[in-house]
């Protein structure tokens, strides 16, 4: 049984399966899919979730506006979130880090970065 739920925000199915399985590198992790912050703001109403990974250019509500919505909202504004994006510019990230981000990883991403994140947020060893 897994000890620690995350929800994976993220448009490419290439991409979102590319951080699916680095996570399940983590034993104690369950994952959650979503392809977009509205998919992902439907999952939050309806699941606990211990962290949030999500992309930052996507349709329809992009990962900052994602990011604003669950760091306003009093249930959800303490889960940590990891933003991985193709955004390497500085702005980017400081727009994300205003917002409330916990980590931040540009693409291309590698595996063994998603994973220490994850672990560092979490306090995994």
């Amino acid at each position: 049984m897994a000890d620690f739920s995350c929800l994976v925000v993220e448009d490419s199915p290439m991409m979102r399966q590319l951080l699916v399985f680095a996570l399940a590198r983590i034993k104690r992790i369950s994952v959650t899919e979503a392809e977009d912050g509205v998919d992902a703001l439907r999952k939050l109403a309806s699941s606990r979730f211990d962290l949030i990974v999500t992309d930052i250019n996507m349709p329809i509500m992009d990962g900052l506006k994602l990011v604003a919505r669950i760091r306003s909202d009093e249930k959800l504004k303490r889960i940590p979130i990891i933003i991985i994006t193709t955004e390497g510019g500085s702005e980017d990230r400081e727009r994300a880090m205003a917002l409330g981000d916990n980590s931040y990883i540009t693409k291309p991403i590698q595996a063994p970065q998603v994973i220490k994140s994850v672990k560092e947020l979490l306090k995994l060893s």
